[in-house]
C-alpha cells in the first residue's frame, strides 16, 4: 500500500504530522502546561523524515531538486526550516521554539498543497544538468528557511518584550527563553543566513558571468534585493542601531517579503515543463 503512495501523498502526511504537533503543543499550553520538547521534537523528526523521503520522490521524477515551481519552492523553504531547528533546536533547549516551527512547517506544506494551481506545472530537468546552478538554488532556498526560523525566534523575542513589558511573567509566558538568548540567537541566524544567501549568489554569479543569456533578470533582481535588504538588517544589527522590537519586526517582515517573492520567482522561468495530471 505504501508503494501507491505519490510525492504529494507523503506530503499531505508530513504537513499532517506537522500539524499535530502544533496541535498538541497548543492544547498542552491551553492546560497551562509546557508543550513535551521529547514529544514535539519526535513529531516533528517523523514529520521531517516524511518530507524528506515526498521531496525524494518529487526529485526522482524531475530529474533534480524539485525547486521548478511555487508548490516545491515552499515545501524546500519548509524542509530548510525544519533541518535548522532539528540541528539548533537541542542546544537552543525551547520547546516553544519546537512549537512554533511545526506551526511554520505545517503552514508552509499544508498551504502549498491545498492550492493545486501552484504544482500545476512540473518543470522537468530544471538546471540541464549543471549541478553549480542546482547547488545555487539549493543553497538560496535553504537560507529561506534560516530566514524563517529567524522570523519565529523574531516572534518569540516580540512575546517576551510583551511579557515583560506588561509584567505577565506567569503562565506560558514562563516557558519562553530569556530576551538575551532570543536575542543572541536571532543575530546568529541572521548572519549565517546572510552568509548562505550570499555563497549561493557567489556560485551563480561564476556560472552566469559566463552564460549571460542564461540569466533569470527577475530572478536575480528579486535575490539581490533579499540579499540587500537582510545584508542591511544585518549590519545595522551589529552596530547596535536596529535592535529590540524594530529588529524582530524586521526580520518577520522581511521573511514575508521573502515567500511572497517565490511565486513571481517561478512563474518567470522559461524552462521545459509539462503539466501535471490530477
Amino acid at each position: 500500500m505504501l508503494a501507491q503512495l505519490t510525492d504529494r501523498d507523503w506530503l499531505w502526511i508530513a504537513g499532517e504530522l506537522y500539524l499535530a504537533g502544533f496541535l498538541l503543543g497548543t492544547w498542552s499550553l491551553l492546560r497551562g502546561g509546557r508543550p513535551s520538547t521529547v514529544v514535539m521534537y519526535g513529531i516533528i523528526v517523523a514529520g521531517y523524515f516524511v518530507q524528506l523521503f515526498g521531496l525524494y520522490l518529487r526529485g526522482m521524477a524531475v530529474g533534480g531538486c524539485p525547486l521548478g515551481n511555487t508548490f516545491e519552492l515552499f515545501q524546500f523553504t519548509a524542509w530548510s526550516a525544519t533541518t535548522l531547528y532539528l540541528v539548533v533546536g537541542v542546544t537552543f533547549r525551547s520547546s516553544l521554539l519546537g512549537y512554533f516551527s511545526a506551526c511554520l512547517s505545517a503552514v508552509l506544506t499544508l498551504t502549498s498543497l491545498a492550492i493545486p494551481a501552484w504544482d500545476a506545472t512540473r518543470r522537468v530537468n530544471l538546471f540541464g544538468g549543471n549541478p553549480w546552478i542546482e547547488f545555487h538554488a539549493a543553497l538560496a532556498l535553504f537560507s529561506y528557511g534560516v530566514f524563517g526560523l529567524l522570523a519565529l525566534t523574531a516572534a518569540m523575542l516580540l512575546l517576551r518584550n510583551y511579557s515583560l513589558k506588561h509584567k505577565r511573567l506567569g503562565g506560558w509566558f514562563s516557558f519562553l527563553p530569556s530576551i538575551l538568548d532570543l536575542d543572541l540567537i536571532s543575530a546568529r541566524l541572521l548572519g549565517t543566513g546572510v552568509t548562505l544567501l550570499s555563497l549561493a549568489l557567489i556560485v551563480g554569479a561564476n556560472h552566469w558571468l559566463r552564460n549571460t543569456d542564461s540569466v533569470n533578470h527577475l530572478k536575480l533582481l528579486i535575490t539581490l534585493a533579499i540579499w540587500v535588504a537582510y545584508t542591511a538588517a544585518l549590519l545595522l544589527r551589529l552596530r547596535g542601531r536596529l535592535i529590540s522590537r524594530r529588529f524582530a519586526w524586521t526580520c518577520i517582515v522581511l521573511f514575508a517579503f521573502a515567500l511572497i517573492s517565490l511565486g513571481p520567482v517561478s512563474s518567470n522561468r522559461p524552462d521545459k515543463a509539462h503539466h501535471r495530471q490530477s
